[in-house]
């Protein structure tokens, strides 16, 4: 008999479930930030979501430029 190989429905589901962990977080500060939300998807994609963190530490945040 063979093994079960690949993702099952359980390793999927914990999947996404850890995927929505990491991506609503950044959802919200790229919402409060100025930005649109669907830039937090970019933390799934491996070295893109490096890049899209220190944008977000060092940009200006459109937010913070509305109140001066």
């Amino acid at each position: 008999m063979m093994m079960h190989e690949g993702m099952g429905g359980g390793h999927l589901l914990w999947m996404l479930i850890m995927m929505a962990i990491v991506v609503v977080p950044f959802w919200r500060i790229c919402v409060k930030a100025g930005y649109s939300g669907w830039l937090s998807l970019l933390v799934l994609v491996p070295l893109a979501n490096l890049i899209f963190l220190y944008f977000l530490a060092f940009s200006s945040w459109p937010s913070h430029n509305k109140f001066r």
